[in-house]
């Protein structure tokens, strides 16, 4: 930076600009975190030109892209463009600057990638892997079966309380990205899974202490992300599933075979939670892949 001064103003503008994506914005904590990573390289990217953020001019910040693309995927590049195209409308606004210099960016095409999906017969499989016997195995059923059931993100299915949870009107209400809240119905077969853990198999988990959480470990902690993905993959290799397996596995699995069964795109739109439809195009694919399929493999003259 130029003078100790405009390195303070840096980081004060810097402060504002997380607020603003905090407050105004409403944007998640993983959100503001990963657009803080991203800034904290561009910074440092100016600071070893002497340069202000305030003074960088759309060369300076052609000159770090290049500078992300000798390690960087086209897919971390996109975000940090991202970023910057945010940060800078946020000076302008302000009015900070007169002149965006990242008006003009365009992020690099990212590849559209088909989400994994199961067939149903191997969702079948994976969801009769718990022994409902034990208490944790009513845990990992109610899990499974909800997170079929409602093409929750993994976030959204391990931070849900019992409060959001109305059984019996048959929906669970959650908080999606850029906390916006949406209400979600659950089908009878996950309703009577969680009913079951809620009698059975939780209260043997708790073991009298409490948690609003509905979904707690052994130790009467909040199940975690990567925890219930150690869960998932271990059923997946019991059940014999080959495919890579995640938890999102079950989410794009709900979306591709509620379209496959004649869903409209605009409802599984909102029970997925996603802000444009745009992004739920991609499971039309998947579909369409599939009746390829079925088509190449049961047609008398494929």
């Amino acid at each position: 930076m130029n003078s100790k001064g405009e390195l303070d103003q840096t980081d004060l503008i810097s402060d504002q600009f997380l607020y603003h994506l905090r407050v105004e914005k409403g944007l998640a904590k993983n959100s503001v975190e990963s657009y803080a990573r991203d800034l904290m390289k561009f910074f440092s990217f100016l600071g070893a030109k002497a340069l202000s953020p305030l003074r960088a001019s759309r060369a300076d910040l052609m000159d770090f892209i290049s500078h992300l693309a000798g390690g960087l995927s086209i897919k971390s590049i996109a975000r940090n463009i991202s970023a910057l195209k945010v940060f800078y409308r946020f000076l302008v606004l302000e009015g900070k600057i007169e002149t965006n210099p990242a008006r003009l960016l365009s992020a690099p095409k990212l590849p559209r990638r088909l989400p994994g999906v199961l067939s149903r017969s191997e969702v079948e499989r994976l969801l009769t892997q718990p022994d409902v016997a034990t208490s944790r195995g009513e845990r990992d059923t109610a899990m499974l079966e909800l997170l079929y059931a409602t093409g929750l993100r993994v976030s959204e299915l391990v931070h849900l309380r019992i409060a959001s949870v109305n059984l019996e009107a048959g929906f669970v209400r959650t908080v999606g990205k850029g906390s916006k809240e949406r209400i979600v119905p659950v089908g009878a077969k996950a309703v009577e899974a969680v009913k079951n853990y809620l009698a059975h198999g939780r209260p043997a988990l708790m073991k009298r202490r409490s948690s609003s959480y509905l979904f707690i470990t052994a130790r009467g902690k909040p199940m975690t992300r990567q925890g219930f993905w150690k869960i998932i993959k271990r059923y997946g290799l019991k059940a014999g599933i080959r495919k890579q397996l995640t938890p999102h596995s079950l989410r794009h699995s709900f979306a591709t075979h509620l379209l496959e069964c004649g869903a409209d795109l605009r409802s599984v739109q909102i029970m997925l939670g996603h802000s444009d439809i745009s992004t739920t195009q991609i499971y039309t694919h998947v579909t369409r892949e599939r009746l390829k399929e079925v088509h190449r493999k049961y047609h008398p003259r494929p």
